[in-house]
């Protein structure tokens, strides 16, 4: 199953398997950008990506964490 921006949970729950040592209130949303592009499961068009949608990935990861 592929991921686009808009899986942000499921895109969370990837970066937590990858980078359990993240705590996600302390990364920079480029260094986000980077790891889900990065991502195996990803395919999605790196410019459909905005500030807007990499809170909501950092906001899964944390609700994921607590």
């Amino acid at each position: 199953m592929s991921l686009r921006w808009t899986d942000s949970l499921e895109i969370a729950l990837d970066l937590i398997e990858l980078h359990p040592e993240v705590e996600p209130t302390q990364i920079r949303f480029t260094e986000l950008r980077e790891w889900v592009l990065a991502l195996e499961r990803f395919d999605d068009d790196p410019a459909h990506c905005g500030e807007r949608i990499l809170e909501a990935i950092q906001l899964a990861w944390i609700a994921e964490m607590d």
